[in-house]
């Protein structure tokens, strides 16, 4: 588990690994980044409590580089991948091996079960589990058992992990897709199973929201740049929003311009676009984010289109190739 600056989180995450129903011996690795916020205790005092735990020093404080140190430092044959945002159910690791065990496969996965507490982390959190906020995937919306392309988080096997070289620390995020291809690309098997369920913590303000989003939105486009075969037609639809809103309105401005000065009106018809994401948007929360409250509703008015946008301008700009430039700037 790669930790960095997450006390709110991390002892949550910790110790539904602990109470794992596994009958087998179990170790929880945590790569830990230099933090701030009093994550560095926090996990010291865990590992003091019960020697199962172990903390690695994460210098470099990237998902990734956490990642490898804490894979090249596991003694157990099979790897599980936690997020400190994330709660697994007890029986998570059991349902895990067994499937590898059925299946053959590299690496198993469920669904991403987001959960909020607020009225807007609710909101974020319908986002998540919806085709309208983060799209289709069977991980966040549910789906058949059976091969996928990627699924969240993950159960490895660590021979497989080995076999394509751990995951590639040049990319921050996105590097769990990433790892996948190569090894479904070098003839390994990744799979979903709906019985596998993970309780995700979603972001606590808008301000960390648009930050995650725009950084998974970057390192997206840089995937889609540096692979564009392997990319579904899905992760081009926020971008191609981004776009149409802005230069449907930049016309409808123009228009309004035109008209006054007597010119031609139909320049106006560009608000057509905005207007129809709009209601699209209102039809969205009056859908789905209505049933958790109004307050969670009318957060959901915002948080819908923060994610769009802030992940389509983020795409936009990995595919330019300014990932590079912007990460040293940001840190991400």
């Amino acid at each position: 588990m790669p930790v960095l600056n997450d006390a709110s989180h991390v002892r949550a995450a910790v110790e539904s690994i602990l109470e794992q129903r596994y009958d087998g011996p179990v170790e929880a690795l945590i790569a830990l980044g230099p933090s701030i916020d009093g994550t560095a205790e926090l996990v010291a005092d865990l590992a003091e409590r019960d020697e199962r735990v172990r903390v690695l020093d994460n210098e470099i404080g990237s998902t990734p580089a956490g990642l490898n140190l804490g894979i090249r430092a596991a003694q157990y044959p099979v790897v599980v991948r936690v997020d400190s945002h994330s709660v697994l159910q007890p029986d998570y690791t059991s349902i895990a091996v067994e499937t590898l065990a059925r299946t053959g496969a590299d690496n198993v996965g469920g669904i991403m079960d987001a959960h909020g507490e607020t009225p807007f982390e609710q909101a974020v959190a319908v986002a998540y589990t919806t085709k309208v906020g983060l799209g289709g995937s069977a991980f966040h919306v549910g789906g058949q058992e059976g091969p996928a392309d990627t699924v969240y988080l993950g159960v490895f096997r660590k021979d497989a992990l080995e076999r394509v070289g751990l995951f590639d620390e040049t990319i921050k995020r996105g590097q769990d897709w990433e790892l996948n291809r190569r090894l479904r690309e070098t003839g390994g098997v990744v799979w979903f199973t709906p019985r596998l369920s993970v309780t995700y913590r979603p972001r606590s303000s808008l301000e960390r929201l648009a930050r995650q989003m725009f950084s998974t939105g970057l390192w997206r486009g840089e995937l889609a740049r540096r692979f564009p075969a392997s990319n579904g037609v899905r992760y081009f639809i926020p971008p191609l929003m981004v776009l149409g809103v802005v230069l449907g309105t930049i016309l409808g401005v123009i228009g309004i311009v035109t008209a006054v000065l007597g010119g031609p009106a139909w320049p106006l018809l560009g608000f057509v676009v905005p207007a129809v994401y709009l209601l699209f948007v209102v039809v969205s929360a009056l859908v789905y984010a209505l049933g958790r409250g109004i307050r969670t509703a009318l957060w959901f008015l915002v948080v819908l289109p923060c994610i769009h946008v802030t992940w389509g301008v983020g795409f936009v700009l990995g595919v330019l190739a300014l990932t590079g430039n912007i990460a040293r700037h940001t840190g991400r």
